[in-house]
């Protein structure tokens, strides 16, 4: 795969490490994120934001949701490490867009 395919994401959990992942799978995934989080608290559930990340993902990258919950995971990490999405103090845990 080139270096063009590909696209380094951060973690909030570990600052300053960067990981290297598939372009068109973390741009599809991004692209479904954003679209089903709210912007305004109280956000959506990890369960919620699953639920409505289903209807939203491109069939051809993500056939029947294969490999979906890795991808929104690293994706909400990624998210958060940039800041354009926030956790809320809430139990279970919720997001919202920044």
């Amino acid at each position: 795969m080139e270096q063009q395919d590909r696209i380094e994401v951060e973690n909030i959990n570990h600052p300053g490490k960067g990981r290297q992942v598939d372009r068109a799978m973390y741009d599809a995934m991004r692209k479904a994120y954003l679209k089903v989080l709210p912007g305004r608290s109280p956000g959506l559930t990890l369960a919620e934001i699953s639920e409505r990340l289903a209807g939203e993902l491109p069939q051809d990258l993500f056939p029947g949701g294969s490999k979906a919950g890795w991808w929104a995971k690293t994706v909400q990490l990624d998210l958060e490490a940039k800041r354009l999405v926030k956790r809320e103090k809430t139990s279970p845990i919720r997001l919202r867009r920044v």
